[in-house]
């Protein structure tokens, strides 16, 4: 199915471009989370109208996310949870306890942002974690994970 992208998608497009995906993936993902239409040409005349303001609505979209990555860049957020004597935890550290710790801090971040590259975190120590706050603005932090006994 050949659609016009709405947005920035991640491995598939700017903004305006005309690519051809899979069905499924337009019907279920694209068109209803509004990232896409199909390229029929009523919409492709309705997006070349509508061109200029998208453009800007995205910049804007930028212009926030990276003026929240430069709030969130190199701070470090503690997190304590219980551990054993030799610095496992006991569960782990996920991405609710990220964007909890983040809103202790008076910073909202949505779950589906937060980043663990290894996946929840399972050891007292240091952590890097990325935020992908836009699909161009990505911020690191870290995440300092405290044990208690008890």
């Amino acid at each position: 199915m050949e659609i016009i992208l709405m947005e920035k998608v991640v491995n598939l497009g700017q903004l305006g471009d005309i690519v051809k995906v899979k069905d499924g993936y337009a019907r279920n993902f694209l068109i209803p989370q509004g990232k896409a239409k199909r390229a029929t040409t009523a919409n492709k005349a309705q997006f070349e109208a509508r061109r200029a303001e998208l453009e800007a609505q995205q910049g804007e979209l930028l212009a926030q996310a990276q003026a929240r990555a430069a709030k969130l860049e190199g701070l470090v957020l503690t997190i304590t949870q219980k551990a054993g004597v030799d610095g496992r935890l006991f569960g782990s550290v996920g991405n609710n306890d990220v964007v909890e710790a983040l809103a202790a801090q008076g910073i909202t971040a949505a779950k589906t942002e937060v980043r663990l590259p290894n996946g929840p975190l399972k050891i007292v120590g240091e952590h890097q974690v990325t935020l992908a706050l836009h699909t161009d603005v990505i911020a690191t932090l870290t995440i300092a994970v405290a044990g208690t006994t008890a």
